[in-house]
């Protein structure tokens, strides 16, 4: 199997399409932290945008806030994960997601790891998971991650 031929690829083979992180290292250092600052960005932007929406809704908006944050928050990381493959605050980061063939997220992909994230975050125990697989495995993957088999990459060691 080359890197161009992916037609004989199956789960128990290694993709070549993705950095090595014994042999590339560089595209995975630092990336769980830069999860973490991202979100944490993503975040204020996500609460700021509700905020100026407020007003829009005769500050009605208050009564369902909670509501309004999900939906905003979704639809944010849909739209900026599909235009850019990577949320304001992981462009910010410099890192970016990548498929499990390393092209970049499109809106379908971008969608199933909005959806993924959001059952994550619902489920405590699924959010322990992910932020224990991003620690210790060597791609820095969560839990959505995995099942997609999507990466996060430094931008700078883009290849």
């Amino acid at each position: 199997m080359t890197q161009y031929d992916m037609s004989q690829h199956n789960a128990n083979t290694r993709s070549y399409a993705l950095p090595d992180p014994d042999t590339q290292a560089e595209f995975y250092e630092d990336v769980t932290f830069k999860r973490l600052l991202a979100w944490l960005i993503d975040t204020a932007v996500i609460f700021v945008l509700c905020v100026l929406v407020l007003p829009f809704t005769a500050f009605t908006g208050l009564l369902f806030f909670g509501a309004l944050l999900f939906v905003f928050g979704f639809a944010y990381r849909v739209v900026t994960i599909a235009t850019g493959s990577a949320t304001w605050g992981m462009r910010l980061m410099s890192i970016e997601l990548h498929q499990s063939d390393g092209a970049r997220f499109g809106l379908g992909a971008a969608f199933l790891h909005t959806l993924g994230f959001t059952i994550s975050v619902a489920f405590p125990i699924l959010q322990i998971i992910s932020i224990v697989l991003m620690i210790t495995t060597a791609r820095k993957q969560g839990l959505t991650d995995h099942v997609m088999g999507s990466v996060l990459i430094n931008r700078a060691a883009r290849y």
